[in-house]
């Protein structure tokens, strides 16, 4: 019975039959972590990129004016299907997404707040509406949080749709 006892917690000790000869294999320990800094590989010059980008603050900018306030959204969409083909990392793209939906969303709009038409008093009615003070800016930046959250969207949708590429 003490033998029993010293073979407890001992490797090998508690064999179940014929397990290893049938083809299970003993689990190796998993590799550790190591955060990798490499640079993602982008295809294409960047001033395609830069003038999609361009374009795109363009169209959203042009929808806006005319009242079609989804374009960022469809933006987003599209730099998702792309950047299976681009390359750029997941951080890069957001951030263009987001800086492409402020940009074309708030142009218009700051450009009509500063021609002083009524953007302004609506502002302010969505920012008291929402619980936020008083001001144009805040109901202009709520605007903006929009803008960026339907552009996101539509970038993990888009990003989600596409398939991977083949590993080789």
């Amino acid at each position: 019975m003490t033998a029993e006892f010293k073979r407890l917690g001992k490797r090998g000790s508690y064999r179940l039959g014929r397990l290893r000869t049938q083809g299970v294999r003993v689990a190796a320990a998993p590799e550790p972590f190591r955060p990798s800094f490499k640079r993602s590989y982008r295809r294409g010059p960047a001033s395609a990129w830069v003038l999609a980008a361009i374009a795109a603050v363009a169209l959203i900018g042009a929808g806006t004016v005319i009242g079609w306030w989804f374009l960022p959204f469809v933006a987003g969409l599209a730099a998702g299907l792309a950047n299976r083909v681009a390359g750029w990392s997941t951080a890069t793209a957001l951030q263009a997404v987001a800086a492409m939906a402020v940009a074309g969303w708030g142009i218009p709009l700051w450009w009509h707040v500063l021609d002083g038409q009524a953007y302004g008093a609506a502002a302010r009615h969505i920012a008291v509406t929402n619980g936020l003070p008083r001001s144009a800016a805040a109901g202009l930046m709520l605007t903006l949080v929009v803008a960026i959250v339907q552009a996101v969207v539509g970038y993990w949708l888009g990003r989600a749709v596409t398939p991977r590429p083949a590993e080789i």
